[in-house]
Parts: structure tokens; sequence; C-alpha cells
């Protein structure tokens, strides 16, 4: 069947730009490219305490058969969903199948008509996506620029505001100034919402997440918290009170028009949690990957490259498509898989490597694979 002439233009625009994306095969050397930054994904500790727990609850289900309002709202549920509301300190948590389903169904079904949603410009495509869902204004305010968004606040007054940011963000690495954006927030009664997808199980004692490691979680309306990084498997939480809970169950279209996740999943989920609960020797060991190569990358002299970050995704700005996937596939082809983003997906002039860091890393593979980048980069 012919191909629609204008869908095969735009896709020759991405290969004219060497932009074109396509499905990596797996890639077999040292992981500097994935969100598994505690390695909790190839856990045979948490996969086999999930398989026991499972047999142990009597769940022995392939899937949730519907959706949570219908048939799949299995046992495993709530008691997941309350243990991470108490690990989190939080009123309530509700789970959603993934990062994404949680952003859409939460911005697009809690923004009403009338309202304004202000938006860091950096903020996710799922985030961007669950508002253009939604009934809302929308303006998008400076990158960790709280003067900007004060600005629009007082532009905009008399009406309900949310503020949306992220604890860390995802292609950046970098943060925001949570108590100063919390001050902000209160001081003209907005509602403050974090996506804490890159900060669990990277900042806290156990971790928690950045919000909480600043014990601000009583001053945010609500966290997303997404399970497919740090924690190493699928699904994601929106943390918040109970009303809020209440309300994404009877409005979130993309909680409501799914079906639910596996027992399995869910199981998953909970032994994650219950394995940061009480063990905290991968956040330490990744903490120390992430001085180290902050120290490395100034003894090398490539601080200028870098985006300015304290978490475990590191940014080398390298503009050009054609130039950042050069260097790195030589640094593939040294063993090492970083990966390059390119634009549309960050700014043009913006493309860059993308070093995710991990507690399974060693201190000699990630000042190796600096030391390589210094060679050539200069």
């Amino acid at each position: 069947m012919k191909f629609p002439e204008n869908l095969s233009v735009k896709l020759e625009a991405r290969k004219q730009n060497n932009a074109l994306r396509q499905l990596p095969l797996s890639c077999k050397g040292i992981d500097f490219a994935s969100n598994d930054y505690l390695g909790l994904s190839k856990s045979e500790t948490i996969f086999h305490e999930t398989h026991q727990y499972l047999i142990e609850t009597n769940e022995i289900q392939n899937g949730a058969t519907g959706s949570r309002l219908l048939s799949g709202n299995h046992k495993l549920y709530p008691k997941t969903e309350n243990f991470i509301a108490q690990f989190h300190k939080s009123e309530s948590a509700l789970i959603f199948n993934s990062g994404y389903d949680a952003n859409v169904g939460f911005f697009s079904s809690l923004l009403q008509k009338g309202d304004l949603i202000l938006y860091d410009e950096l903020c996710h495509a799922s985030i961007r996506d669950g508002i253009q869902l939604s009934n809302a204004k929308a303006y998008k305010f400076n990158h960790n620029d709280f003067e900007d968004l004060e600005r629009l606040i007082l532009r905009n007054q008399n009406t309900v505001i949310y503020i949306v940011t992220e604890s860390v963000f995802s292609m950046d690495g970098d943060t925001p100034n949570l108590e100063e954006l919390v001050q902000v927030s209160e001081k003209h009664n907005c509602y403050l919402v974090v996506d804490e997808a890159h900060a669990l199980g990277v900042f806290g004692e156990k971790g928690e997440g950045l919000v909480q490691d600043l014990n601000l979680q009583d001053q945010v309306f609500a966290r997303i918290m997404t399970f497919g990084k740090g924690l190493g498997c699928h699904g994601a939480a929106v943390l918040g009170a109970p009303e809020l809970r209440d309300y994404l169950v009877n409005f979130s279209r993309s909680f409501i028009y799914t079906t639910g996740l596996s027992p399995h999943s869910v199981a998953t989920i909970l032994m994650g949690y219950h394995y940061l609960n009480k063990e905290n020797k991968n956040i330490e060991q990744l903490r120390e990957n992430i001085i180290h190569f902050n120290q490395e990358k100034n003894v090398l002299g490539l601080k200028q490259l870098f985006v300015r970050s304290k978490s475990a995704i590191q940014s080398a700005i390298i503009p050009g498509n054609e130039n950042v996937k050069s260097i790195a596939q030589k640094l593939q082809a040294k063993g090492f898989d970083v990966k390059a983003i390119l634009s549309p997906t960050v700014p043009e002039g913006q493309e860059r490597l993308r070093f995710c860091l991990h507690s399974f890393n060693s201190k000699e593979e990630i000042s190796e694979v600096l030391r390589l980048l210094s060679t050539f980069v200069f």
C-alpha cells in the first residue's frame, strides 16, 4: 500500500538533518546510557523476592484482567500504594502504568478551563502532552528562573495557578532551588507540582527523592514518582492528598481506560521499595561515582562542556547532530555505551552526549570514558 506523501516528506527531512530516530540493537558496552541508576533492574535479589512474594500471597496470575475500576484492582495494588505513601510521607499514592501515563492523566484531567499552569521550559514531553490535552491556559517560564515565574504569576492573578517543575531535569541533569520555589508558590497561593522521575533512588537517605530530602513534602501539592529509572522496574505513582487520589480515579482517562499492571509488575514495585527501605549501599556508591565524575571532568579540563549537575545525569554540550553522533560512535567503538541526544529532542545547538551514572560503574570506567572524551573533543 502506498505511504502518504506528506508523511514521507517529514521522514526525509529527518534523514537530511541526520536526526532520524531508529530502534538500536542492545548495546553490550559499559553502561553510561540507561536510567538504571542503582542497577535494580538486574537485581537477582529483587527478582527472587518478587517471585517468592507472589507464591506466598497466592497471586499466581499473569495479568490484571481489566482496568482497575472493573476487574483489575488486585490485592497487591492497595498493599503497594500504602507502602509507597508511607515511604514518601504522603497521605496517599495512586499507581499508574507508566510515568508518561501518570503525567498525561494528571495534567489533562486536573487542569480546568480558566486555570493557569506555569511550567519550566525544560519540562518533559509527557508533562507538555498532558498540558496540551487540558483546557487550561499554559505558559512556560525560563529554566529555573523564578523572577520570570513571578512575572507571569503577577500578570495572571485572580485565577487558580499551578506551577510545574522537575526535581532533576532529564536532559540537563540539573535541579531547581526547590526551597525558593516553595516560597514563591506559597507567597502567591499557587499549587506546586514536582516530577521526581530522575530523583527517586538518587536523592534522600533512602532514595526518597529531592523533595523529601529537603523536607518539603508537606508544601508540595503533588509529586510524580516514576519507577522505570532508579527503581529499575515499570510504572509510576502520583503522591498527594486523598482528595487528589479520588479525583484522579474519577477523571484521569489514562488511569480509567487502561488495563491495570499485572500482579508481577506491582509486586516488583513493592520489592523495589522494600529494597530502598532496608539497603542503601547502592545509593552511597552512586553518590561516590557522581562526585568522582565531577572531579575527573575538572581535572581533564572538560568542565566547560558540561551542564552543572550533581545528579546521575551528566550532559556534555556538543553542538550539531553529525558532530555529537560521531563522538558517541567513537566512544561506543571503545566499548562505552554513551548516547548522543539530537535535535529536535533538544534545541538545535544544544545537542549533547548524555552520561548516565550508576552504582555499578567503577571509578576506573568513569575515568577512562572521560579521558577518551577529552581526546575526541580537544
